[in-house]
């Protein structure tokens, strides 16, 4: 009775486990296999998700393959106890296959990810080795995809260890390679091996001119080649992003300043509009780097900062923070900054030591740029000459503060002014914060600087008086503004009357006279106050934009000088842009 139980048992649990593993079709397990290396480096969790989807097979095959990927997944993710569990699963499964072409095709698909693997934690030798042979396994059952991909991979371990020849050599033969053999690829994957094949010849010429500077011409190839991986990109967002970048940087080596900032533009947008915290980084110092070459210190203070920030969320962007602070700590000596030199100087310091391997092996562009040969020196000698420097300054400013605690107690008038400011201040803080504000109240508020009307708006203003248009009319040109406004249009340096009338397709007459009957200000009025509201909301909102300095933050709206930009926000706010930013 016993033993009919016991075997009525295993036969209960058998079902229930065979009931988790399915035997998937040859093509779910080959969609499953193109969502996997769809995702392999742009999504890490969804490559994930579709890895263990393919697990739940009962196919030795897809087993293979789904513990083999996982075991790429894992390093990416830095779990290599977990790698390595899963490699030796996908060897297992393997070798339970009867051997067949497949099970050749699937023992070179293991090796490409396990020499992957050993990329990814810095071990290229073993990574080449591996790679060579998968190579063979692929050659010998003439699997041309796969070949092309150990191609191409032993040819970025050559570009890492500084075979930069060979690594061109092998990328323009593979080029060709893939050219003879389109056949076997659809439209999509041949244009998407163009864009990986293009992108990395420009990255092997570029990475020779560094360790070569006086071959200029490798710079043109260079340019050369990524913008050919652009235009075979138009569909792969992350190579284009990639290759924006690269060519920014051809751009930047040749001090063509202009196209390089340019295209660091493009790739800020585009990088923030695919969350690509990581290249939104490095774009942003790049910009740093273009504005400290140009001398243009305030703006390049700003994007170095706006790198630190996303280094600080990504956790991937070290080096690029390392790099960040050893100019600010240039910038801030150029400007005789010394507490602020001492500052970013300790910051570089601080980070290099636990860098300083992996910077070396990099190769940082500032050793080139700058010709240092040891930037730690410079950094310590910057940290040296303002120790000292820094304990007056901090002593002066105490000094100073006592000084001004005194005057202030003696200056009661002048108390009862800062007051009644900072009253007002907290008032349009409170006001913006609970996003309560109507344009119709803003007339209980300070009135905004009055703006001198040009003599088209004088005589607009004198034809208003007498002019009348249909209600509906005046509707249509209120709603075209406020279409405009939720674009932030008003940023603009060109937000004028006839720029704003050409662009909602009416006169300026009209234009005028709604501005004046609907808001009850003129023109100018209307798009000054839209400007310091935005930068009041900014302020409030954004901790970064605190920072910047005030001929940055008339820019970024519109205004043509800071002084005009500080003038209006002092009558708003009744403080200056840097008082009412410390005082948030």
């Amino acid at each position: 009775m016993r033993l009919i139980i016991s075997f009525l048992l295993l036969f209960v649990l058998n079902n229930t486990f065979a009931q988790h593993k399915v035997e998937l079709t040859e093509q779910e397990y080959l969609l499953l296999q193109d969502k996997i290396r769809l995702n392999l480096n742009v999504n890490v969790d969804s490559s994930f998700v579709y890895a263990k989807e393919m697990a739940k097979s009962n196919n030795y095959k897809h087993l293979a393959f789904a513990n083999g990927v996982m075991s790429y997944l894992y390093q990416i993710k830095g779990s290599t106890n977990d790698s390595k569990k899963k490699y030796s699963e996908a060897l297992s499964y393997l070798e339970k296959m009867t051997d067949s072409r497949d099970k050749t095709q699937l023992k070179s698909y293991l090796y490409n990810y396990k020499g992957l693997t050993e990329w990814h934690k810095g071990n290229l030798s073993e990574a080449l080795e591996t790679y060579q042979i998968g190579l063979k396994l692929s050659t010998a059952i003439n699997d041309i995809k796969q070949i092309v991909k150990f191609k191409a991979n032993i040819a970025l371990v050559n570009e890492g260890v500084g075979n930069y020849q060979l690594a061109i050599k092998n990328l323009k033969y593979l080029n060709n390679f893939v050219e003879q053999n389109e056949g076997v690829y659809t439209k999509d994957q041949l244009l998407n091996y163009k864009s990986n094949i293009n992108l990395n010849l420009g990255s092997a010429y570029e990475s020779y001119f560094v360790k070569n500077p006086n071959k200029r011409h490798l710079l043109d190839s260079a340019e050369y080649f990524y913008k050919k991986s652009i235009n075979y990109s138009q569909t792969f967002t992350d190579n284009k992003i990639t290759a924006k970048l690269s060519l920014g940087n051809v751009y930047n080596w040749k001090k063509d300043y202009k196209n390089a900032e340019k295209t660091y533009y493009d790739v800020v947008f585009l990088s923030q509009q695919n969350n690509q915290k990581d290249i939104l980084c490095v774009a942003n110092y790049n910009l740093g780097d273009i504005y400290y070459f140009t001398k243009k210190y305030e703006k390049a203070l700003v994007f170095f900062k706006k790198c630190d920030s996303i280094a600080a969320i990504t956790q991937i962007n070290k080096i690029d923070f390392v790099k960040s602070n050893y100019y600010q700590a240039k910038i801030y000596n150029i400007l005789k900054k010394p507490e602020l030199a001492y500052k970013h100087s300790k910051i570089y310091l601080d980070n290099y030591e636990k860098f300083e391997e992996k910077l070396s092996e990099e190769a940082l562009e500032v050793n080139y740029k700058q010709g240092v040969g040891d930037l730690t020196a410079e950094m310590i000698t910057i940290e040296k000459k303002y120790q000292n420097d820094v304990f007056w300054d901090r002593f002066l400013k105490v000094f100073y503060m006592l000084l001004f605690v005194g005057i202030v107690f003696l200056l009661i008038k002048n108390i009862r002014d800062k007051n009644n400011a900072h009253k007002k201040m907290n008032a349009l803080i409170e006001e913006f914060k609970a996003n309560i504000e109507k344009r119709n109240q803003i007339e209980t508020e300070p009135e905004l600087p009055e703006l001198v009307p040009e003599p088209e708006e004088v005589l607009l203003k004198k034809e208003n008086i007498n002019l009348s248009i249909d209600e509906a009319k005046e509707n249509k040109i209120v709603e075209k503004l406020l279409a405009l406004e939720s674009k932030q249009e008003f940023l603009n340096a060109d937000f004028t009357l006839p720029y704003v009338a050409k662009k909602i397709k009416t006169n300026t007459t009209y234009l005028s006279y709604v501005v004046n009957k609907r808001f009850g200000k003129s023109f100018g009025e209307y798009s000054n106050e839209l400007k310091i509201n935005y930068v009041i909301n900014e302020m409030i909102t954004n901790h970064m934009y605190r920072k910047y300095s005030t001929q940055a933050i008339a820019e970024s709206v519109g205004f043509k000088n800071a002084v005009s930009f500080a003038k209006s926000f002092r009558k708003r706010t009744g403080v200056s842009p840097a008082q009412f930013a410390n005082s948030i």
